[in-house]
């Protein structure tokens, strides 16, 4: 239900068609006015649980993808280091000279590939990226949580205006109690949407 058509039902609802009914009228119209407002309030939560999902694994997934191409960089720089080492085992016709700089180039690969396991300057080394990654995963499981109980309240609240709407016009006690009841249960969605202090597993 759109919030021009929330408009329009409040409108009927609390209009001077029926001046005997007006306190009545005006009683409902306010409360399908809260309905509005909290509705509007699970409709901004579920917009952005769902924002979060999908950037959290986007940026979980760059991070993962990241993290792997360091992995391989470092194997590569590990191979590149031991394959030297070798050659300069199997080379007895080496100067010094041409030993220390072999031995300079494995060091400096020995270097690069430890500073691609962990490089806290930088925030680029495979452990960061790997903490980066899970913490991204955390975020994105957190609003796929938060995502069920935002459209089951859009529902909920949504259902309880149409049954206040009707109640309101064909004038029925019992529907008013049932849009009570999915409108308590709405509002208890939402809070729960964001604070998640209940998990139900059946959302």
């Amino acid at each position: 239900m759109g919030a021009e058509e929330i408009h329009e039902t409040i409108h009927e609802v609390a209009g001077e068609d029926a001046e005997a009914k007006a306190p009545n009228r005006k009683g409902m119209a306010v409360y399908i006015s809260f309905l509005a407002a909290v509705l509007a309030i699970a409709s901004l939560g579920g917009s952005n649980a769902a924002k979060q999902m999908v950037n959290s694994n986007i940026q979980a997934s760059d991070t993962f993808a990241f993290y792997q191409g360091k992995a391989v960089r470092q194997t590569e720089y590990q191979l590149a280091a031991r394959t030297l080492e070798l050659s300069v085992l199997s080379r007895a016709d080496l100067t010094p000279e041409q030993r220390a700089d072999v031995e300079r180039e494995i060091a400096g690969y020995r270097a690069t590939a430890t500073r691609y396991e962990s490089d806290p300057k930088t925030g680029e080394g495979k452990k960061e990226l790997l903490a980066k990654a899970r913490a991204f995963e955390v975020d994105r499981d957190l609003a796929a949580k938060q995502d069920p109980y935002f459209d089951a309240a859009e529902a909920l609240l949504q259902l309880a205006i149409v049954l206040a709407s009707v109640a309101t016009v064909i004038e029925v006690g019992g529907l008013v109690w049932l849009s009570v009841a999915c409108a308590l249960t709405g509002v208890l969605a939402t809070i729960n949407g964001y604070t998640l202090l209940v998990d139900l597993p059946f959302l």
